[in-house]
């Protein structure tokens, strides 16, 4: 079975590994204890959307990659196969005039 928190954790620590920052220099960052960072990485924790953003931000990852990493690999797990591309009728925007 698939826990949420243990992929969110998998795939900020795997985010900051690739960095090269250690767990401290993100704790600071993102201002949280190093010992709740540990925990959300380690998927013992279950961090809050607000705790998520600070360590995307300390992280300079936006909260999408973040969460579209952890969706391919619910899909994977769950046997689906995952698109190239976000389908057209999810993708929603808001067209902006052309200026002269």
């Amino acid at each position: 079975m698939v826990v949420l928190r243990r992929e969110i954790g998998d795939v900020l620590r795997t985010a900051r590994q690739r960095q090269g920052r250690t767990l401290r220099e993100v704790s600071s960052a993102a201002r949280v204890s190093l010992g709740y960072l540990s925990e959300v990485e380690r998927g013992q924790k279950e961090a809050s959307s607000e705790l998520l953003g600070s360590i995307c931000d300390a992280l300079d990852t936006p909260l999408s990659v973040i969460l579209r990493e952890v969706s391919d690999r619910i899909a994977i797990a769950e046997g689906l196969s995952i698109p190239d591309t976000i389908p057209a009728e999810m993708v929603s925007y808001e067209r902006v005039p052309a200026t002269l």
